[in-house]
């Protein structure tokens, strides 16, 4: 039997949940268990955006989501997987989520139209202290818990934090999150008896661990990954707080260009490569260029 691709690895998960195909069963189903606890109503459909946020400038920095949607009532969801820690998730999460806000609005629009904006944050890692697995944040009032508004909702769900608790089964939420978590196949039909999509999740994941061009890109994926970690532990135990930012950042753009080049001579499109290494199409056209 073929070993299944981990589904939080963010190559394998923006498959999964952010593709065309899965969006209206996967994708949607998932956000409608996550988001129960504060949205009034379920989604009823769903459009993919582009998961590039705008540069208002050339030195602004560049943001790619891994999953970007909206909503029949033009809500925006940006769903994030995250498998290390770089100790800045909800710096990065409250500016994903402030881009997204501040993109709504036209030049002679009114503030009025702007739509709620949600950010998912899925961590294989342990960032809020607590023993929840999901937390919820918004802009409230210090001393009262008085909600300002509801247009920014940030969630932090802790894959690590899933154990600390016992968990009722029928909780759809947990068994989607479990899925990600890497539950083996011999759960499978357990997790979805009851959870609506998550089957459409599993048989996508055995298709793309079966597919050998998608297991070369998810390897190619799985080893930046971990020579990122490698590079963020050697820092941290060394506690070279200013080094460890410097070098990680220099040292992400060499692997992500090595990975771009290697995808580039066997002649894969400049989208895909976007989307595995997290560099512009902009960026790998130069380094084709360079190629030949």
């Amino acid at each position: 039997m073929t070993e299944l691709l981990e589904p939080s690895v963010d190559f394998v998960f923006k498959q999964i949940f952010g593709s065309e195909e899965n969006k209206d069963e996967v994708l949607l189903n998932f956000l409608n268990e996550a988001l129960r606890e504060t949205e009034p109503k379920p989604f009823v459909s769903l459009t993919l955006l582009n998961p590039q946020l705008d540069k208002n400038a050339l030195t602004d920095k560049q943001a790619i989501l891994d999953v970007r949607a909206q909503n029949e009532d033009g809500k925006q969801v940006n769903l994030e997987i995250q498998v290390s820690n770089k100790y800045d998730m909800p710096k990065r999460s409250l500016y994903y989520a402030a881009k997204m806000y501040e993109e709504q609005l036209g030049e002679g629009q009114f503030y009025k139209s702007l739509k709620k904006v949600i950010s998912i944050n899925i961590l294989t890692f342990n960032q809020i202290p607590n023993d929840q697995f999901h937390n919820i944040y918004h802009l409230r009032e210090d001393h009262t818990s008085e909600l300002l508004l509801d247009d920014i909702e940030i969630h932090f769900m802790e894959l690590p934090k899933l154990s600390l608790k016992p968990h009722k089964m029928d909780d759809r939420l947990v068994n989607w999150l479990m899925f990600i978590d890497g539950a083996p196949r011999e759960r499978w039909e357990e997790l979805a008896m009851d959870t609506p999509g998550l089957k459409k999740a599993m048989t996508t994941l055995e298709f793309l661990s079966q597919n050998k061009e998608a297991r070369a890109l998810y390897e190619m994926r799985k080893k930046a990954l971990l020579d990122e970690q490698s590079a963020l532990d050697y820092a941290e135990s060394r506690g070279r707080a200013e080094g460890r930012l410097e070098g990680k950042l220099e040292g992400k753009v060499e692997r992500d260009k090595e990975i771009a080049a290697s995808m580039l001579q066997k002649g894969l499109p400049a989208s895909l490569i976007a989307e595995v290494t997290g560099l512009s199409e902009m960026e790998i056209e130069a380094l084709n260029k360079k190629l030949h």
